[in-house]
């Protein structure tokens, strides 16, 4: 970002999957964060003059050869310093102490749920855990913190990891072997919350209306007087990016909503109503349908569908832009959680878990510079940026919907007809959740139709026909999900209908996975 408060916190990436979840638990404590690479760490700390400092976890091991280390400023900058699982292993090894592969000690790594009991007071502890308390944690770790750094004591221990937390207070450094920002630590943000207030001394009054004030300066000072064309997909993200894009540039900027024919039922009438009747926002509808099924014929690889479809996209995009006289800027509504699956967010050493179609579907050819306003934050967030730019309700609240559409929700090859089925059933589906009053509390709930057939009965006929599977899961920002236990009365209604009311689907099934192991999409 270009432009930041004063009072900030520099976080470290040293590769975690889940470094923007330190980010995020930051802001909830009311304070700004950015992220960067510790190749990058330096020259972040010079622009940025934060009032702390938190070193994240890593997939690579400190006592490897070549794996990440912090750079010496950090450490001599006098500034309060929290390592995090990883981060604490590093900082213990800069400083002066010992690291070792966890199969060396004999004793393994620890992952998963765990307890540790506080011995000591210390300030990441004030008004939260008392000594000789025993409380949940979560760790993820193979290698082990066998000889503290000088000046650090241990203030709390586990089972398997002895220097669960140190801490060495006379110069604010402290170091959590768990992961306080994973909801599976239950005082895990509190812990945060305690770094940058009590020990960083951060008032903690950052909202989401500066956050929204900073992305309009940085959005004008990146397009200038240039011309921004935003791809609009149903979802809440891209309609958020485009509100607010639009109330940084106006004009400049004209939405493009591309009917790839692969979008829910009524889908296209309530985009196109919201974004020129109620904002009055230039608006391009293409009717692609034909376009995008006949070049998904005979695709079945999940891979395949998405690099053709964020292809066909920016394909589609530099049409619509010769067409209105040209534009400099392709807008998208990325979200963290895409970035972070499909490459690292920060160019750090994270792995890939798929990619998305506005992330690692963009060809090299594309000639146009992207505007990502939303990439740092997740899914709420979006939401909460979208209320303070008053969205309606009916989007900011909608559940999340993929950009590549229906294709990644029907396994096999995408046709025309077994799209029209998926969104009878998605329909019926969604239709019965609302009825029940259980979409608010779902973060995300779909029917996928299967490459399957099975034989059934249906009157005195036999029928051989498709199965549709029911997902819905809960979840507060995409990166973990579990699964909705809806009651069998209304799983029961809901097959009864689409089996009833859908033709061409005789048998439905219910997703009991949850993320992980699974995602929360089937491709």
């Amino acid at each position: 970002m270009t432009i930041q408060p004063s009072d900030n916190i520099l976080i470290v990436d040293f590769g975690s999957q889940v470094t923007q979840l330190i980010a995020r638990r930051v802001r909830e404590a009311g304070v700004y964060s950015e992220i960067a690479p510790f190749t990058q760490a330096a020259e972040a700390f010079e622009r940025l003059k934060p009032k702390g400092i938190i070193l994240s976890g890593s997939p690579a091991g400190v006592p490897e050869e070549g794996s990440p280390r912090a750079p010496e400023i950090l450490f001599e900058s006098g500034l309060p310093i929290l390592g995090i699982c990883y981060g604490q292993q590093v900082m213990t090894h800069q400083l002066g102490g010992e690291v070792r592969p966890g199969h060396e000690t004999g004793e393994g790594g620890e992952f998963g749920r765990a307890f540790l009991t506080v011995t000591e007071d210390c300030k990441l502890f004030d008004g939260l855990w008392k000594v000789g308390e025993r409380h949940q944690v979560w760790m993820s770790h193979g290698d082990k913190v066998t000889r503290f750094a000088p000046g650090f004591r241990v203030v709390a221990t586990s089972d398997g990891a002895p220097f669960a937390l140190i801490a060495n207070e006379e110069k604010n450094y402290y170091g959590t072997q768990f992961h306080p920002e994973v909801v599976h630590t239950p005082d895990g943000a509190k812990l945060i919350a305690n770094f940058v207030r009590h020990v960083c001394g951060l008032a903690g009054d950052w909202t989401m209306a500066e956050f929204r004030q900073t992305k309009i300066a940085e959005i004008r000072a990146q397009v200038g007087k240039g011309r921004v064309i935003c791809g609009l997909s149903g979802g809440v993200d891209s309609a958020v990016a485009a509100v607010l894009i639009h109330e940084a540039i106006g004009d400049q900027l004209t939405c493009v909503f591309v009917d790839h024919g692969l979008l829910r039922a009524n889908e296209a009438e309530q985009v196109v109503s919201l974004f020129r009747n109620h904002y009055n926002i230039p608006l391009v509808h293409v009717d692609a349908e034909e376009l995008f099924l006949s070049g998904l014929a005979g695709v079945t690889d999940p891979e395949a569908k998405r690099k053709f479809i964020g292809k066909t996209f920016i394909d589609v995009f530099e049409e619509e832009a010769r067409k209105i006289g040209g534009a400099d800027f392709l807008a998208q509504g990325t979200l963290y959680p895409d970035v972070i699956e499909s490459v690292s967010f920060t160019g750090g050493p994270s792995v890939t878990i798929k990619s998305h179609h506005n992330v690692g579907g963009l060809p090299e050819r594309m000639n146009m510079q992207l505007v990502e306003p939303l990439r740092e934050l997740f899914k709420d967030e979006v939401r909460a940026l979208g209320r303070e730019l008053g969205l309606p309700e009916v989007f900011v609240g909608r559940h999340p919907f993929p950009g590549p559409g229906l294709a990644i929700r029907i396994p096999g090859e995408v046709t025309k007809e077994r799209c029209d089925i998926l969104r009878k059933a998605d329909a019926v589906y969604l239709e019965e959740i609302r009825t029940a009053g259980l979409y608010d509390a779902i973060w995300q709930a779909f029917a996928v139709l299967l490459p399957v057939r099975t034989v059934g009965v249906m009157g005195d006929y036999r029928t051989y026909d498709s199965v549709c599977a029911l997902r819905a899961v809960t979840s507060t920002d995409g990166m973990t999900a579990d699964i909705y236990p809806f009651d069998a009365a209304f799983l029961s209604r809901v097959a009864t209908r689409i089996i009833n009311e859908v033709k061409g689907i005789n048998r439905v099934v219910y997703d009991y996975t949850s993320k992980p192991p699974g995602t929360i999409e089937w491709e």
